[in-house]
């Protein structure tokens, strides 16, 4: 296949490559995408999950938040595919940078990435809202109700909601690895949720890929664009 021998060429040549990545990099690590046709927004809850998940609700109903969270958002059992593992092998050999991801499930930490920015934040990391105490993973899934801190505090996974800003720092990072990039890979992400997609305005150099199974809406400004499945298409890759 043409393409993949180019992004193969691409790669070959790349130093400060950034991957810029969405849910379709860990649909085939059995996650659930939020907007494909199979995803969360298509299935039927009290509620729609856009109104679950955000920051209003959260206040308002947090034991409907914490039942639709847990059985929605914590994949404990999802491990690495080989877009991670690919992404993991890049950054080692030099020529990845950093990955930028839309997703909060740290399947690419799992894969071995170290310089991973997160923008929607990771369930793996929680908090309590009243003293700072950190909680894992495992103690949302295993808590019943509205988890609680020792200090009685609400215990708030660290996962940006709608309606909340995203961090800063890891904006600003994001802005700066992007704009020092020598190669852009966008994967899995249909570009439709700002201000995360917006980060690609950044983008300063002449090698923009992107990967997909669907068209975006900035296939016109990339100069090779990939259809299909990312795992796959990586796994070509040597």
């Amino acid at each position: 296949m043409e393409a993949i021998e180019k992004l193969k060429q691409i790669m070959k040549d790349a130093k400060r490559a950034v991957f810029f990545g969405g849910a379709g990099v860990s649909t085939e690590s059995g996650i659930p995408d939020f907007r494909s046709v199979d995803g969360l927004y298509n299935q039927k809850y009290d509620y729609p999950p856009e109104t679950i998940l955000s920051h209003t609700f959260y206040m308002r109903k947090p034991e409907e938040f914490f039942r639709f969270y847990r059985d929605k958002l914590i994949c404990m059992d999802a491990k690495p595919n080989k877009a991670h593992m690919k992404l993991a092998q890049w950054e080692k050999e030099g020529k990845l940078r950093a990955v930028v991801t839309q997703n909060i499930d740290g399947l690419h930490q799992a894969a071995g990435s170290k310089k991973v920015l997160e923008l929607h934040g990771s369930t793996l990391r929680n908090y309590c809202e009243k003293c700072g105490k950190f909680y894992d993973i495992h103690f949302i899934k295993d808590s019943e109700g509205v988890p609680t801190c020792s200090c009685g505090g609400r215990v708030k996974p660290d996962v940006v909601l709608y309606e909340e800003g995203l961090d800063n720092n890891t904006i600003s990072e994001a802005i700066s690895c992007i704009s020092d990039a020598d190669v852009m890979i966008v994967g899995g992400t249909s570009l439709a949720v700002y201000p995360a997609a917006g980060l690609l305005d950044y983008y300063r150099g002449d090698k923009l890929v992107l990967v997909n199974k669907t068209a975006t809406p900035k296939d016109g400004m990339a100069d090779l664009v990939v259809q299909g499945s990312i795992g796959e298409i990586f796994s070509q890759i040597d």
